[in-house]
């Protein structure tokens, strides 16, 4: 997906090219059984353009961004953002910007949540 978002569309060539060195050795066969799981998902889809498939996504980043998070949330944290921040807090080494980055996004968070609170 990276690829056809960089590229906005592209062949299953444009694909494999486009992959780094080490990774070109996925055979041809192989790109295109991800391309049209991609495609059966609803992350893709295709034109024909001469005897080649274009395939063009037509989900954004950030909406496939969402999905997986919504998706990794159910599947192994219990459907609790708390859950999944905690362990990437206890995991990952998050430097000190980054913190104050979110931070500030949790208090906005906050302010938006007691104002809605407030509203309702």
């Amino acid at each position: 997906m990276k690829i056809l978002w960089d590229l906005g569309q592209g062949t299953v060539n444009d694909v494999v090219q486009a992959l780094p060195d080490d990774d070109q050795l996925l055979a041809y066969k192989t790109v295109l059984t991800m391309l049209r799981i991609l495609e059966q998902k609803g992350y893709l889809r295709h034109t024909k353009q001469s005897r080649a498939f274009i395939y063009h996504p037509i989900v954004s980043r950030e909406e496939a961004n969402g999905q997986v998070i919504k998706d990794i949330l159910h599947r192994f944290f219990d459907n609790s953002p708390e859950k999944l921040v905690l362990r990437i807090l206890e995991d990952e080494e998050i430097d000190f910007s980054e913190l104050m980055h979110m931070k500030e996004m949790i208090r906005q968070q906050k302010e938006e949540a007691c104002s809605k609170e407030r509203t309702e």
